[in-house]
C-alpha cells in the first residue's frame, strides 16, 4: 500500500496532499514546484489576481501544451514571442509582472489553469492525509514494538494535539467519548465544556494512555502498551468557497460536496443534492461490494499460486526424464543434419550469388538507362523553354528521334526482375524441418493428440529413415514420451530412391486417417500464389478440405523470429488470409498453419519462407502527425501551418538492420532550423524534435547544425542547408548508431550511439519549411566514425 501513499513528484509519503481535477494527488509543496506561469493575453482566462502565484518559477522547457476541455478549467498556452540563444535554441522571454499560473499533473499530463485562489482552489485531500498519518503511526508502532520491553517502557513520547493544522503542540487533555487529543487552545475552540459536550469526560493524556494500555489494547493481560492516538479524528472539512462552513450536502450534478451557503447563494440551487452522510454510506457500500469481488479473485490467485508451486516439482521431475529421452533418441538426427548442413549451404550460397549477380547487373543497367533518360528529359524541358523558333526547329527532329528511341528502350519486360527472391532449394528441407518442428510442444493443448510426420533425408546420410510419433499431454501425472521407431516397421511409409540425385524422399500412403483420426482436420495447403511480402509485412493464404460432420472451427498461424528460433502464434481465427505487420526488414521468416475443430488440432502445413524487403519504403504518417502539419504528394511532402516547430513521424518502424533515407528541402524561408532524425512512437509532437528523451535529431539552419537529445545540444558543425539541399539519415541498428548527411556528404561524426529498441523516422519544422521524403535508398559508403 505504500506506493499508493507516495507523491508522484517527490516520491515521499504525501504531506498536505491536494486533489487535482483529474483525481490525482500531489503534495502542496510539490504543487508549488510544478506550477508554471503564463503571460497575460495568451490564454482565454481573464485577468486574475497575482496572489498565490508569486512564488512559482518557470520550468526548464521551450514550449508546453495545455489541452483544453469544455467547462473543465483546462486551457492552452503557446508562447507567441520567443527569444533565441546564440546557439539557436529558443528560450522564454524575461519574466513579466502580471502572469497567470497553470499546473500539469505529473501522472496523466493534463493541465489546469489556476484561478485567483491559486493552489487554495484545489481541495485538500484530508482522507488521504489521514490514511498517511495512520500508516506512519502504525509503522512507528511496529518499529517501537521490536525494541526491548525495558527501553519501550522507559521511553514515552509526548502525545500531540490532533487538531492543530501546523506544528502540533503537546496535548493537554483527551476526551474519552470523542477519543481525540486536544491542546488547550483547540479544546477551548473545538470542544468547549458546554452544551452537549459538557457531559464528556476530559482526562490527562498520560492517564488515557495508561488506561488504554491495560484495557482492550493489551487484551486484558495487564501488560501496558503505549496508546496510539487514532488518526481518523480530524478537523471537519470546510467549503473551499466558504471557509467557515462545513460540508453538509453532496451535489450529484457537480459530483462534489457543498455547504448550505452554496445552496443558498444559488450556485447549486437547481442541482440534484443529497445529504452528505447518505452519499457517503452509499459510496462506502459500493466500494465494499467491489472489494468483495476483488477479495474473491485474490483468494483464487493464492490458491492458484499454491497449485503452480506444486507443479514446479512435477515439472522438474518430468523434465529430467524427458531431456534424457530426447537427447538419446535425437543424437542420430543431429549427426545427420550436421553432415547435411554443409551440402545444403553450398547449394543455397551458389543460388544466392547467382541471383545477386543478376539483380546487381540489372540495377546497374537500369540505373545507367534511367540516368540517360533523365538527362535527356531535363535537356528537352530546357529546350521547350526557349522562344527561338528557328533555333528550336534546327534540333527538334533530332530530339524527337532521341525521345522516341529512348521510349522504345523501355520495352515490356525491361522493368521486370529477371530472377525472383524465392529459393527453390528450400523445398527439399520442408518435410524434415516440419518433422523437427513438430517435436516442439511448448504450446501444447490441454488435450493430448498425436502428430505423425514423415522425414525427408538422404539415404546415405541417415542409416534408415525415421518415423516420428510424438505424444503430448499436460495432465499432471502423465509424462511426455518421444518414440522414434524404424520406418521399415511402419506399414504406412515407403522409401523411394531418386536415381539421378541420390536423394531419398519419404512419403505416406494416405496416413492422414491414421495419424490424426478421421475427424481431425487435415494439414492446410498454403496458396503460394497469394502469399507475398511488402516492406516489413507478410500476407499468407491457405485452404483446407472440409470434413463432413466435423467442420473446421479455426486456424492457428505460427511464425518464427526471423532467425530460425522458436515459433510463436500470431493469429488464431476463422479467416484463411492473414497479414502480419511489424516484421524485421531484410529477414527470412518461416511460417506454418494448422487447423482445429471440436475433435482436436490437425497437423501443420508445409513451411513457407517469407523474405521481407531489404530496404524500407515508407511515407509520412498522417494519423500520428501534429494537427498543424499539412501532408501532400501521397504523404511524401509535408509543410506546417504554425510558426512553432511541429513533429511528423514516418509509417515504418525499425528495430533491426541498416536503414537510410533522405529529406529534400523544397522551401526554406527566413532561416529556420528544422530537425531530422528518429524518435519513439510516443515522442512529443508540439516541440522541436530532440527536446524530449524520446527523440534523437540534428537541427540545422543555413550556417551550422547541432545534435540534440533530451534538450542536450552537442557537436556543433559548420555548414547548413538551403532550398534544394538534401538531408540524409543513416540508422544502423546493427551497430546501434545514428549518422547524418547533407548533400550526400557525412555531416559531423557519428551523432548518437548505443541506440536500442524500436525507432520511427521523424521530422520537425515550422511554416517556413517544406520537405519531401525520399526512401528505398542504398546505404552510403565510407562512413567516418
Amino acid at each position: 500500500m505504500e506506493e499508493e501513499l507516495k507523491c508522484p513528484v517527490c516520491g515521499s509519503l504525501f504531506k498536505d496532499p491536494v486533489l487535482l481535477p483529474c483525481s490525482h494527488n500531489v503534495c502542496l509543496a510539490c504543487a508549488r514546484n510544478i506550477t508554471v506561469q503564463t503571460p497575460d493575453g495568451d490564454t482565454a482566462v481573464q485577468s486574475r489576481a497575482s496572489g498565490g502565484s508569486s512564488d512559482y518559477d518557470y520550468l526548464d522547457m521551450d514550449k508546453m501544451s495545455l489541452y483544453s476541455e469544455t467547462d473543465s478549467g483546462y486551457g492552452s498556452y503557446t508562447p507567441t514571442c520567443q527569444l533565441k540563444s546564440p546557439n539557436g535554441v529558443r528560450v522564454f522571454p524575461p519574466a513579466m509582472a502580471h502572469r497567470h499560473c497553470s499546473l500539469t499533473c505529473p501522472l496523466c499530463h493534463r493541465s489546469v489553469s489556476l484561478d485567483e485562489r491559486g493552489l487554495r482552489g484545489f481541495p485538500r485531500n484530508r482522507l488521504l492525509e489521514a490514511i498517511v498519518t495512520r500508516y506512519q503511526q502504525n509503522r512507528a508502532a511496529s518499529a517501537s514494538s521490536s525494541s526491548s520491553s525495558s527501553s519501550s517502557s522507559s521511553s514515552s513520547a509526548a502525545v500531540k494535539c490532533q487538531l492543530c493544522d501546523r506544528n502540533p503542540v503537546d496535548a493537554a487533555v483527551m476526551c474519552e467519548q470523542c477519543d481525540v487529543y486536544y491542546c488547550n487552545a483547540c479544546q477551548q475552540r473545538c470542544h468547549p465544556s458546554r452544551g452537549p459536550l459538557a457531559k464528556h469526560r476530559l482526562v490527562p493524556p498520560n492517564q488515557a494512555a495508561a488506561g488504554g494500555g491495560g484495557g482492550a489494547g493489551s487484551g486484558g493481560t495487564g501488560q501496558q502498551q503505549p496508546h496510539q492516538p487514532p488518526a481518523t479524528a480530524r478537523k471537519p472539512a470546510t467549503c473551499v468557497d466558504h471557509e467557515a462552513e462545513n460540508f453538509s450536502m453532496f451535489c450529484c450534478s457537480c459530483r462534489a460536496p457543498v455547504c448550505m451557503k452554496c445552496l443558498e447563494e444559488g450556485k447549486h440551487a437547481k442541482h440534484d443534492v443529497t445529504p452528505l452522510a447518505v452519499m457517503w454510506k452509499q459510496h462506502k457500500c459500493q466500494i465494499s461490494q467491489a472489494l468483495n469481488g476483488v477479495s474473491d479473485k485474490a483468494k483464487d490467485a493464492k490458491e492458484f499460486l499454491v497449485q503452480l508451486k506444486n507443479m514446479l516439482q512435477q515439472i522438474q521431475e518430468s523434465g529430467v526424464e524427458f531431456e534424457a529421452c530426447l537427447v538419446a533418441q535425437c543424437d542420430s538426427l543431429i549427426e545427420a543434419l550436421t553432415r547435411q548442413k554443409a551440402k545444403l549451404l553450398t547449394k543455397v550460397t551458389k543460388e544466392k550469388e547467382y541471383k545477386l549477380k543478376v539483380v546487381r547487373d540489372q540495377i546497374t543497367h537500369c540505373t545507367m538507362k534511367l540516368r540517360q533518360t533523365t538527362g535527356m528529359m531535363e535537356f528537352c524541358l530546357e529546350v521547350l523553354k526557349e522562344n527561338d523558333p528557328s533555333g528550336f526547329l534546327q534540333i527538334s527532329d533530332a530530339l524527337i528521334k532521341r525521345v522516341t528511341s529512348s521510349q522504345d528502350q523501355w520495352v515490356k519486360g525491361a522493368l521486370e526482375p529477371k530472377v525472383g527472391p524465392d529459393f527453390d532449394l528450400t523445398l527439399n528441407t520442408d518435410l524434415l524441418l516440419q518433422t523437427i518442428l513438430q517435436l516442439d510442444f511448448c504450446q501444447g493443448k490441454a488435450e493430448a493428440f498425436p502428430v505423425n510426420m514423415a522425414a525427408s533425408t538422404k539415404s546415405h546420410d541417415v542409416p534408415g529413415s525415421m518415423y516420428c510419433n510424438f505424444m503430448s499431454s499436460v495432465h499432471h501425472n502423465t509424462q511426455t514420451k518421444l518414440v522414434l521407431p524404424d520406418v521399415q516397421e511402419n506399414p504406412f511409409l515407403k522409401q523411394m530412391q531418386a536415381t539421378d540425385s541420390g536423394e531419398t524422399e519419404m512419403e505416406t500412403e494416405s496416413p492422414g486417417a491414421v495419424e490424426a483420426g478421421p475427424a481431425v482436420p487435415p494439414a492446410p495447403l498454403l496458396q503460394l500464389e497469394k502469399c507475398c511480402t511488402r516492406n516489413n509485412s507478410a500476407t499468407l493464404a491457405w485452404r483446407v478440405a472440409a470434413l463432413p460432420g466435423n467442420p473446421v472451427e479455426g486456424y492457428i498461424l505460427e511464425l518464427d523470429d526471423g532467425n530460425g528460433g522458436q515459433y510463436r502464434e500470431v493469429y488464431v481465427g476463422k479467416e484463411t488470409v492473414c497479414t502480419v505487420d511489424g516484421l524485421h526488414f531484410n529477414s527470412s521468416y518461416n511460417a506454418r498453419v494448422k487447423a482445429y475443430n471440436a475433435v482436436g488440432v490437425g497437423p501443420y502445413s508445409k513451411t513457407v519462407i517469407l523474405k521481407t524487403s531489404d530496404v524500407a519504403w515508407f511515407t509520412f504518417d498522417p494519423t500520428s502527425a501534429h494537427r498543424d502539419m499539412v501532408l501532400s504528394n501521397e504523404n511524401q511532402t509535408v509543410s506546417c501551418n504554425s510558426y512553432d516547430d511541429r513533429v511528423v513521424l514516418g509509417t515504418a518502424a525499425f528495430s533491426k538492420g541498416v536503414h537510410y533515407w533522405e529529406v529534400c528541402i523544397d522551401r526554406y524561408d527566413n532561416h529556420p532550423d528544422p530537425a531530422f532524425g528518429v524518435a519513439r512512437i510516443n515522442t512529443m509532437k508540439d516541440m522541436m524534435l530532440g527536446k524530449d528523451d524520446k527523440a534523437w535529431a540534428m537541427y540545422v539552419d543555413n550556417n551550422r547544425s547541432w545534435f540534440m537529445h533530451n534538450n542536450s545540444h552537442t557537436n556543433r558543425a559548420e555548414g547548413g542547408i538551403s532550398k534544394g539541399s538534401t538531408v540524409g539519415v543513416l540508422l544502423d541498428l546493427n551497430k546501434h548508431t545514428l549518422t547524418f548527411f547533407i548533400n550526400k556528404e557525412q555531416h559531423g561524426p557519428t551523432a548518437f550511439a548505443n541506440l536500442d529498441g524500436v525507432f520511427v523516422p521523424a521530422v520537425s519544422l515550422n511554416r517556413n519549411v517544406q520537405v519531401t521524403l525520399l526512401t528505398g535508398l542504398e546505404v552510403p559508403k565510407n562512413i567516418r566514425q
